[in-house]
């Protein structure tokens, strides 16, 4: 018997923590059963980089591929998730430890699973990958990154770097996951963003098994 699946996106709620500056998600029952309505409605209004979301190239590179025009290979399949010990930033002496082969899936499980999801605030310590570690990441080829917090780039630190070289590069972004219930270890992915037309991210649904 194959073991369950694991949810480990973050919940999109109203008002929920997001990136500073970026709209602010807002999640309302426009019609609602118990007012008289033939049916509960709910609006929506965030950013595309709300919650657990993918970015596209497109978001740091001018003419890169948008939502909808990526493959699903990146994000369906075999994957690895690592535990890394950082209170900072991901460094490339950290992935030099790590057995990391071309075309893997990764996905970084740090502290902000469980120091930053569980504030209400949005961390600007949180654990990035850091500009060497991102070449290094390119170096060796992997196909796609997943991290679990808003972003593979710090907070006022290699931010844009760190995206310009992994998206630049075509590794595939998975951000804003929740790890914090999931060992190290091969795991079964499903990742699965929004088809928005034109877009340079996306909220998404993932799972591990």
């Amino acid at each position: 018997m194959k073991r369950p699946w694991k949810d480990v996106s973050v919940a999109l709620r109203d008002g929920m923590v997001h990136w500073p500056g970026d709209p602010a998600c807002q999640i309302k029952r426009v019609s609602r059963m118990e007012d008289g309505a033939v049916c509960n409605l709910t609006h929506l209004s965030m950013s595309a980089h709300t919650g657990t979301h993918m970015d596209a190239p497109r978001h740091f590179v001018a003419d890169g591929l948008t939502m909808e025009q990526m493959p699903l290979e990146p994000v369906i399949g075999r994957c690895r998730v690592f535990e890394l010990d950082c209170e900072d930033q991901i460094t490339a002496d950290d992935l030099k430890q790590l057995k990391l082969a071309p075309r893997q899936r990764v996905l970084f499980k740090t502290r902000n699973s469980t120091r930053s999801w569980a504030m209400n605030e949005f961390d600007k310590d949180f654990v990035s990958i850091r500009a060497d570690a991102a070449r290094y990441l390119v170096e060796q080829g992997v196909a796609t990154v997943g991290v679990d917090y808003l972003s593979i780039g710090g907070f006022n630190k290699d931010g844009v770097e760190t995206h310009q070289i992994m998206l630049g590069a075509g590794i595939w972004v998975i951000e804003g996951l929740n790890l914090a219930e999931i060992k190290p270890g091969y795991y079964e992915l499903i990742c699965l963003p929004l088809k928005l037309e034109g877009a340079d991210g996306a909220p998404c649904r993932v799972v591990l098994r």
